[in-house]
């Protein structure tokens, strides 16, 4: 089958590989039908996640066809369209069983690797380095998905593939982001970061109770999505300052609920950036912890702060200062996808979650490196692979 496939920094090739196998009774195989380009694959190809190997296939955003079920797969059957949890989760141990899948005990099979750096594990990630399982991704023709039963959610008749494919990781962690912000009816919400997460967690907090969303982001397009479609009020970072507007908005107050949906790669135009920038060069630094600073300091007192961009490694200069003294409250977390998608493709039938406008480029996997370039670059919104 055909795959795209990591060769390096900066280096994706579309490579025939083996097509998947079944290996576990709890196993099915899928045909991709749709992939999405993710803002956490950048940290693998730009080189922040160093436990990546030469031929390793990636992406985790996928809905697909059941065309092969182990014998112990009992919800699912061959021909089933349905989108696939990028979470791995047993179901099984205690932190499935509470519904915190992405802390799952059992999908990493190379927990001893993050157990080093984090001094526990977390849960295994399709296409997502080695250090979260080495398991196959699914820009490829086909995948194997583990724990089927589990990860895999039947799509309801008459949902596009267009908008089912986003539930499979950028709505729930959208969702949880506003969700984990523990939004009460009225409230006021700051979120950093209009990319595809950041538009799910302004429409979710809609859903949730907030009466205001207020959007920052430095590109015009993801702007006016935020505004247009997703109904938030929004804030150029390169032409104002987010502080003195996010007061100004609140009358001196500050957002109830701040939602850092950026992560290790957020950039300004200040000089923290630099600072971040040179920090990481002579590697006392392996993130730019730009926007989960500025959410601290604009954070109302006793707020919350909810952190679903992705952070990997150490971070520098937090204002843990004025979060103590301000009494926020810190809520973080990779996506519990399986607690989350039944109820998200509910709202997208009911109308209630628009996730299909994010689809801004449909290609082929032979055009993989081109289809990150635009993304990258941040001229697309999400890439959308259709292998076949």
């Amino acid at each position: 089958m055909k795959a795209l496939c990591y060769n390096g920094v900066g280096d994706l090739r579309t490579e025939r590989v083996p097509d998947p196998i079944l290996i576990n009774p709890k196993d099915a195989i899928l045909r991709v039908i749709l992939s999405s380009v993710c803002g956490s694959d950048l940290h693998l190809l730009n080189g922040y996640v160093p436990t990546m190997r030469e031929g390793d296939i990636i992406g985790h955003e996928f809905m697909g066809e059941v065309i092969e079920i182990g014998s112990e797969v009992k919800n699912l059957k061959k021909g089933d369209r349905v989108v696939v949890c990028s979470i791995l989760g047993c179901g099984e141990c205690q932190y499935c069983q509470s519904t915190q899948w992405s802390l799952c005990d059992n999908s990493n099979p190379h927990a001893w690797i993050p157990e080093k750096v984090y001094g526990d594990s977390p849960a295994g990630i399709f296409g997502y380095s080695h250090a979260f399982g080495g398991y196959a991704g699914s820009h490829a023709d086909y995948i194997r998905v583990p724990y089927a039963d589990r990860g895999c959610f039947v799509i309801p008749e008459g949902l596009p593939d267009e908008a089912a494919v986003f539930a499979s990781d950028a709505m729930p962690t959208g969702f949880m982001a506003a969700d984990l912000a523990d939004i009460q009816p009225g409230n006021v919400v700051a979120i950093w970061g209009c990319g595809g997460v950041g538009q799910m967690a302004i429409q979710s907090a809609f859903l949730l109770g907030a009466s205001r969303v207020i959007a920052i982001d430095r590109e015009p397009d993801r702007l006016r999505m935020a505004r247009d479609i997703s109904g938030a009020e929004i804030l150029d970072f390169s032409k104002v300052d987010v502080q003195e507007a996010l007061r100004e908005m609140t009358g001196g107050r500050g957002p109830d609920r701040c939602i850092d949906c950026v992560g290790m790669e957020a950039v300004s135009e200040g000089l923290d950036y630099y600072y971040d920038k040179t920090k990481q060069f002579v590697r006392l630094e392996s993130d730019r912890p730009i926007v989960l600073r500025e959410a601290i300091l604009a954070c109302r007192k006793g707020g919350t702060v909810s952190i679903i961009g992705v952070y990997g490694g150490l971070v520098d200069s937090i204002p843990m200062g004025a979060a103590m003294n301000k009494a926020l409250t810190f809520r973080m977390g990779q996506q519990h996808g399986q607690r989350y998608i039944p109820r998200l493709l509910e709202h997208l039938q009911k109308g209630e979650l628009n996730s299909s406008f994010m689809l801004t480029h449909k290609m082929s996997l032979d055009e993989g490196m081109a289809g990150y370039d635009l993304f990258n670059k941040k001229e697309t919104m999400r890439v959308v692979f259709a292998p076949q």
